[in-house]
């Protein structure tokens, strides 16, 4: 799960068992428990140490309280645990169920956004519908983040403001990727930067997309120069750092192969130094 998504996810627990927090304020309507091990079977979830856990416990809630106000929640949890797997399939699945049970919920659409964007191939021959289909999720999602009111009241201002412009990033990011998908860099390269520079805090892995765009179009500086901030942050995790270098060590390579050709294109009718031999005319 992203940074926003975590932070969202304990929210809205603490949340849940602390109803009389929601008084005055415009706030997003909480789900609640209606026993003590309900709770616990709420609690699981988000305590679980990994993906496979996580799942576990989510479809146990899911079995043993078929009524649970969680029930949206514990699918989206689901569903977050795949894509964390990278199983798209059963992301897929999980994803369109949580909409099912709560429509207006963007953390589904971002994951099929993001998810269907980057699985489409330019030669699929349902591409354009794939691909229609994710930049809807993408533009609903952006809507309903513009109005959503905070999950509590307590929340800071700036907190909750910094969370939905994370989540507002990676629908950018699945237009990027939508458009990647078409080769419609300059699209693709827009979308990106609106991910990266939008973001309360950018993703390394948007990012290192944005700098391989770069190197597609050309742009081997602004490549470099963005791929040497992600080489630079102490935080980001190994492996995102070795996609980065790699990156920009083809942006040094296309960038001298370049500046090679153009340096041994001459021009037509260019004319020759002075002190240059001029050929020897054939004889008849």
């Amino acid at each position: 799960m992203s940074t926003a998504q975590r932070m969202l996810a304990g929210l809205l627990v603490a949340g849940a068992f602390s109803l009389s927090q929601l008084a005055a304020q415009e706030v997003q309507k909480q789900p609640q428990v209606k026993s003590q091990k309900e709770a616990e079977a709420v609690m699981a979830i988000f305590q679980a140490p990994d993906p496979d856990s996580r799942i576990k416990a989510a479809q146990e809630l899911l079995h043993k309280f078929a009524d649970s106000e969680f029930k949206a929640i514990a699918m989206q949890m689901i569903a977050a645990s795949y894509q964390q797997k990278n199983d798209f399939e059963n992301m897929v699945v999980w994803a369109e169920r949580t909409l099912e049970a709560d429509p207006k919920s963007y953390h589904a659409m971002l994951m099929l956004a993001t998810g269907i964007a980057q699985r489409t191939r330019e030669f699929d021959l349902d591409r354009e519908e794939k691909l229609a289909r994710a930049e809807k999720y993408a533009h609903d999602a952006m809507e309903i983040l513009k109005t959503l009111p905070k999950p509590r009241p307590d929340i800071p201002d700036e907190q909750w403001e910094a969370a939905k412009k994370d989540f507002t990033a990676q629908a950018h990011e699945a237009l990027g990727l939508a458009a990647l998908a078409r080769k419609k860099y300059d699209v693709a390269i827009a979308e990106f930067k609106l991910a990266v520079e939008g973001a309360a805090n950018p993703d390394p892995a948007t990012m290192v997309r944005l700098g391989a765009v770069y190197n597609m179009t050309g742009k081997y500086d602004d490549a470099i120069a963005l791929l040497d901030k992600v080489m630079n942050d102490a935080e980001v995790h190994p492996t995102i750092k070795q996609f980065a270098q790699a990156e920009r060590a083809r942006a040094f390579q296309l960038k001298q192969a370049a500046q090679q050709q153009a340096g041994q294109a001459k021009p037509a009718g260019e004319a020759k130094p002075a002190g240059e031999a001029k050929p020897e005319p054939k004889q008849p």
